[in-house]
């Protein structure tokens, strides 16, 4: 070969070229690297990690959102990033569900809210009558006229005439039912589910005729009682001490003695809730003390004045079982929480762990129990709802102790 002959340029006939598909083969400036030839296995991994990363998980008040990608249940997944979350133990136990409300504490008045109104038909001046906030026993003296005692009979039906030996009715079976209840019969002198005025019921009403000390006369003439249902706590005084007593008038306003919380239930609500219902009541010191729903309204009244019938609410009663945890409290503001039902045995998962998969259903994700990097999407059933404490009742593959993935808190 010739000494002259010189090294055909790049791109010329002649020259040498790198085998196709070879790294490293691409032209490079002098001084400047040539490309790292790790990056295309970077690049298939991203790829790979893609596949698996493409359950998108979307909470938005307590629920996940759809699933852009599908999986194939149980398969388990390369460990998807870990940066914004944490792990969670599934758990088994009791759930229970409840439904939190403020309520106010008062004293029980007529079904529809409104107070008792204490009506007179005695004839004469009123010599006296009870303040606001007097707690009167059944039995016990309600107010005077010319000194005499007019005596709360605790009962439903109103007092509409004179009561003696012979008379039946409604109003007789409540004044027996006080008699004895109030020890001036036994039970097996008066029937206190009787009717009738008999010589054993004159008997009973001459002895609290001399407790209160007036004439023992046997009778119960018009004006010497009053029938509502008690005990009373009086909201308000109607008439004045000194004033004329006329039939008819109104002496006082009344709620009962019983303690009750009224809550404003939401009438979308009103399904979840029923009457025997467990309800833990926090009163304005923090103290808790047990009650349960008595009552359900059946009115709806709509919220400032509206006629949606979202905005409508519904009255709730509760009654407090330990009523003198509540003391002399009224109109004071509570809250409420009410179970509304409940398992005994249920695995539970925080509500923030479900994930949506496309085709409908959710997953969760579950950790390698030997702390590696894989893991496992486990499709679950859902259950009841502890909203309160953000829990799910679950079931599908999974036990006590396994680890969840959760958002990071």
């Amino acid at each position: 070969m010739s000494t002259d002959a010189k090294e055909a340029p790049s791109g010329m006939p002649g020259a040498k070229e790198a085998p196709s598909g070879v790294p490293g083969a691409e032209d490079t400036a002098p001084g400047i690297p040539a490309p790292d030839r790790r990056k295309p296995r970077r690049r298939r991994r991203r790829k790979a990690l893609a596949g698996t990363g493409a359950l998108v998980l979307l909470v938005a008040a307590g629920v996940a959102a759809a699933v852009m990608d599908p999986f194939d249940d149980g398969d388990t997944q390369p460990a998807s990033s870990t940066q914004g979350t944490s792990l969670a133990a599934v758990r088994e136990g009791p759930l229970s569900t409840q439904v939190t409300q403020s309520g106010t504490l008062s004293y029980a008045a007529r079904g529809d809210g409104t107070p008792y109104a204490v009506v007179n038909q005695a004839e004469g001046v009123y010599t006296w009558v009870p303040s606001e906030g007097k707690e009167i026993d059944c039995g016990k003296t309600l107010y005077r006229v010319d000194e005499k005692p007019v005596v709360l009979i605790c009962g439903g039906t109103p007092a509409y005439r004179a009561l003696s030996v012979g008379d039946e009715g409604r109003e007789v079976r409540y004044l027996n039912e006080n008699l004895v209840k109030l020890g001036y019969a036994e039970k097996s002198e008066l029937d206190p589910d009787s009717d009738y005025y008999g010589s054993e019921t004159a008997e009973a009403v001459t002895e609290l005729q001399d407790q209160l000390g007036v004439d023992e006369t046997g009778s119960l003439g018009l004006g010497e009682a009053v029938f509502l249902p008690g005990p009373l706590r009086v909201t308000k005084a109607m008439a004045k001490a000194g004033t004329r007593a006329a039939a008819g008038a109104q002496v006082a306003q009344a709620a009962s003695a019983r303690r009750q919380v009224t809550v404003e239930l939401d009438a979308g609500q009103q399904s979840q809730v029923k009457v025997g219902d467990r309800v833990q009541i926090t009163l304005p010191d923090n103290r808790t003390t047990p009650g349960k729903v008595s009552r359900i309204g059946t009115v709806a009244k709509s919220v400032d004045d509206k006629k949606d019938s979202s905005s409508s609410t519904l009255p709730v009663y509760i009654t407090l079982n330990r009523p003198k945890d509540a003391g002399k409290l009224d109109e004071a503001p509570v809250q409420v929480q009410i179970t509304t039902g409940g398992v005994k045995k249920a695995l539970t998962v925080p509500v923030t762990a479900l994930m949506g998969k496309a085709g409908g259903g959710y997953v969760v994700e579950v950790a390698d129990p030997a702390g590696g990097r894989l893991r496992r999407l486990v499709p679950v059933t859902l259950g009841m709802f502890d909203n309160d404490n953000g829990l799910v009742q679950v079931s599908g593959d999974l036990s006590a102790g396994d680890q969840v993935v959760v958002p990071a808190s």
